[in-house]
């Protein structure tokens, strides 16, 4: 009788022990999984931090095509170009009389136009000595305008014309306000092409098909 109980003792001890042994094994796996899938989770997670750090460098780096120039009309009726700096977009903002105005899109095409229809008669003061310039009462508007560095964005065509003619470099720079503000105008600019050029040569190109397709660019001149 007691030999009898032993062995049943002994049995139920051992079924007991394989049935904690397989919980073990159990609780081993479901903690295996819990630490794989936050592995995973946090690499995931660093992934999409990693994108969002990049995403965040490339609205940064937004690509300055446009310019804000300000020119101002001055006591003997000639413009000054008071202030310049790039922008995402170009505005010209003119002060006469004490007022300040922004410039419309076809206030801006009209001037362009006038001052090519100067520059090919030969009456623009844009291409006259600089001395004669001074000496006449200075720049009108429409040649301010094209003498600052936004000319290449305002009237690209007209721009083409003039970039070559040594008396328009040289009238440029007299179309400031003061030499200080042609000089940090013009250092701006240079550092926002050198920015721009970081930016595009750092962003991921395209793979595949459309990689190898050639894509147009607007240029525009800030030289001077």
């Amino acid at each position: 009788m007691f030999h009898r109980l032993n062995l049943i003792y002994h049995r139920r001890e051992t079924e007991m022990n394989k049935h904690i042994k397989k919980i073990s094994n159990y609780s081993m796996i479901g903690g295996m999984s819990v630490m794989v899938i936050a592995t995973l989770n946090g690499c995931g997670d660093d992934a999409g931090t990693q994108q969002q750090q990049q995403q965040q460098v490339q609205q940064q780096s937004v690509v300055k095509e446009g310019a804000t120039v300000t020119i101002e009309k001055q006591v003997d009726g000639s413009y000054k170009i008071l202030d310049e700096a790039p922008s995402v977009r170009t505005r010209i903002i003119l002060i006469e009389d004490g007022k300040e105005r922004i410039l419309s899109q076809e206030e801006i095409d009209k001037l362009v136009k006038e001052e090519e229809a100067r520059v090919d008669a030969g009456t623009s003061k844009l291409t006259e000595d600089p001395a004669k310039v001074q000496e006449s009462g200075g720049m009108g508007l429409a040649g301010t305008l094209m003498a600052s560095m936004a000319a290449g964005m305002v009237g690209s065509f007209l721009m083409n014309k003039l970039m070559n003619n040594q008396n328009y470099q040289q009238n440029r720079r007299t179309s400031y306000k003061s030499p200080s503000t042609y000089s940090r105008s013009k250092n701006s600019f240079k550092k926002a092409a050198a920015a721009n050029k970081s930016a595009k040569s750092s962003s991921p190109r395209k793979s595949g098909y459309f990689s190898n397709k050639k894509s147009s660019t607007r240029s525009s001149s800030f030289g001077g």
